[in-house]
This record gives structure tokens, sequence and C-alpha cells, in this order.
């Protein structure tokens, strides 16, 4: 199998192709469901390449083989490819040329980076003990993802373990960051609407006022987290959208609350729908008003194999040194990578990709996103060490 010597020899190699495929991709980004021409361009490079079994196992993702001479474990490897529905602020040379929509959490990065690394390791096919997929992911940022539709149709099928990256702007670039356990929180979504009577602003009296009611909804929800939660239990419950009425002089008769959910365990998780019915059928019922509410739950949380992730955290240790390596901070932010690890285990890396400048650090999402391009050889280093270890392991 690969040597450290190879790697980086093979990185010095390919990291100037990575960084051209991370800029064509960043200058056309598409949405999810919609990633035609991104998945065609990844579909299109990975045909040029020696040694590779490509399919499309959905319309817009791709999946690439790589079969080992010798019999082994099946290791899957996976990036996602979609971008978000923003418009760019950022100055790079190679801004996005689609109005409105932006590579702004990183997924062109990730898509070089695996790009990159399925053309290094199919050049020492006759050393692999066993099996390497490549998964080039559609839809990570929209709801249901692109993850659990392609658990469905058969993409993990017989895989033993699974890696994913994801560039963070909140880590310093040549940081790699790894742990065991929960590493993104479940991300759930709720809307409540307020059913009362409207009437004239100037008879309040003769109405069932649903913004009041909201108000004391949304200021009651705030309890749960502070007063329903352990203090040694994560949560976040934000209120994000609120819409009632039309005119100034006018009580009316609805208003929709919608908000986020985030939380790491199980029990938490299937709480805090209970206690939210609970306070919007109290106060609703105080009031004489009615409610709908609908909760849905969504990606889960991220939780690393201990097993896997110890020995991909070795053998980085190993290869690169402890500089590099830092503990992977929970975040509450969702992911659908969770959809692999609900089926095989495996462990979901961050790559530290702050811009050297703090002034252009801006976070995931964000108009101005953007990455130090560096931190894309370092992306490398694990997608290179990662199977190494666990194919010989």
């Amino acid at each position: 199998m690969l040597k450290i010597k190879d790697i980086n020899e093979q990185i010095e190699s390919i990291k100037s192709d990575v960084v051209k495929w991370r800029r064509y991709l960043h200058q056309n980004p598409e949405l999810s469901y919609q990633e035609e021409k991104t998945s065609q361009f990844v579909f299109d490079t990975l045909l040029s390449i020696s040694s590779l079994e490509v399919t499309r196992p959905t319309k817009t993702s791709v999946l690439a083989r790589l079969i080992g001479n010798r019999p082994g474990k099946v290791l899957a490897l996976r990036a996602d490819m979609d971008a978000l529905p923003i418009n760019e602020e950022s100055d790079v040379p190679f801004a996005s040329a689609n109005t409105g929509v932006m590579h702004a959490c990183g997924h062109d990065g990730h898509t070089a980076m695996l790009l990159g690394a399925a053309k290094v390791l199919s050049q020492f096919q006759n050393q692999i003990n066993g099996e390497i997929r490549f998964i080039f992911q559609h839809s990570e940022e929209m709801f249901p993802g692109g993850a659990q539709e392609l658990v469905e149709v058969g993409v993990i099928d017989g895989v033993d373990e699974i890696i994913g990256l994801h560039l963070f702007p909140m880590l310093p670039t040549g940081k790699i960051a790894i742990t065991p356990g929960y590493v993104s929180a479940n991300s759930d979504t709720f809307e409540i609407k307020i059913i009362g009577k409207g009437g004239h602003a100037s008879e309040p009296n003769q109405t069932i006022d649903p913004i009041i009611i909201s108000a004391e909804i949304i200021s009651n929800i705030q309890y749960i987290v502070s007063r329903k939660i352990s203090s040694t239990e994560q949560a976040v419950i934000s209120i994000t959208e609120i819409h009632g009425g039309s005119a100034k002089n006018v009580i009316p008769d609805t208003v929709t609350i919608g908000g986020g959910v985030r939380s790491f365990d199980e029990e938490t998780r299937n709480s805090i729908p209970k206690y939210l019915e609970n306070i919007v059928k109290g106060i609703t019922q105080a009031h004489s008003a009615k409610y709908k509410l609908e909760y849905t739950l969504g990606y889960g949380a991220v939780h690393n194999n201990e097993k896997v992730t110890s020995r991909i955290k070795n053998g980085l240790l190993e290869s690169l040194g402890s500089d590099c390596i830092i503990d992977m901070p929970h975040f509450m932010g969702g992911e659908d990578f969770s959809a692999y690890l609900n089926r095989i285990p495996g462990c979901f890396i961050g790559i530290g990709s702050a811009p050297s400048n703090k002034e252009d650090i801006y976070p995931l999402h964000h108009p101005k996103f953007n990455i130090d391009e560096r931190s894309l050889e370092f992306g490398l280093k694990v997608l290179l060490n990662a199977p190494m270890e666990l194919l010989n392991s």
C-alpha cells in the first residue's frame, strides 16, 4: 500500500489540478438536485482516470469504484457537490458565474479533493487490499438529502467503513480536526400556525388575537432549553420566521411561527417536540384559539465511530505529526453524512481552511465565504492516508 514518501510525491504532482478543479466548480455552482453540469464534469474527469469503474447511481450523483488486486475490506470516501442559494460577494477572480448561486460551504473543495484522491489512488491499484468507492454526492444542503437517497439505491451496500471531510473556516489552515463521538447535531424544524379570530384594531375585545398569543408562545419556548433540558446536554431552539397581518388597523385571523431545533442525543431530540406542543396547546386553549403544529425530523447527528476514528487519527499522527492534529469541536450545524453512519461505521473529519488574513475569514453560508486553498493539500493527505490505515488493518 502507499507509503508516506509516495503520498507526498503524488500530492505535489496533483495539487495544481485540485486547485484548478476547485476554481472551475466554484465558478459554476449548482443548487441541490440540479447538479447536472457539476456531476457531468466529475463523471468525465473520472472516466479519464484509468482503473476506475464509473457509474451514475442517481441523476446528479457519481460513483467510482477502485477494486484492488488483493482481497480485503471495502472503504468509501464521500464528497458533496451542491451549492447554496446565495449571491456571492467575494472578490475572487473565479467568483460564481450563476447569479444567486454560490459555493459558500466548501463543497467545491470537497469534490476537487476527492477527484485528486481518486487519481492518485488509481495509480496504486496493484497495492490496494480490497476496494475503495468514491462517492460524489448530490444535495447535501436540501432535506431529505442526497446521502439518504444513495443509501436507498445501494451505494454503500457491502461497504465496511466510510470517511467524509469538511472544510472549516473557523479552524486554522494546516489543522486537521478528528475526534470520536458527536461532531454535528440533529437538525429539525417546526412550524406553528396560531388560528384566532381577526377583527378591527379598535375593537380587540371582539377578536382572538393570534399576534399576542404568538408573542406569549415565543417567550415560553425559550424556557425549554433553559428549564427542561439538562445543563449537561446541548440544545438550541431558534425562532426564525413569524408571519401575520397585512394592515396596521386589522388584527389578523392567523399567525405562523417557524424555527429550527438542534440537539445531540436522541432522548433530548425526542423530548423537545413534546415540550413544544405542551406550550402551544396550553397557551392557545387559555385564549380560546386553535393551532396546527408540524414538526419535521431532519438530518440526524453525525457520530464518529470510536475504532475507525482512532485508527485514522493514529495514522495521521504518525505521518503528519501531533502539531497538525486537533480535536474536532462539536458544531450545531446539520450534515446528512449521518445517513451513512446510521448504517456503517465511519468518521467525519474537519479540515482547517481559514484564510491567513483574519479580515477575510467568514463563516459557512456567508456571501463572502472563501477558503485558503492550501487547505486542499491537507485534505488530500487525509484522503490518501486514511485508506492506507483502514484497508491494511
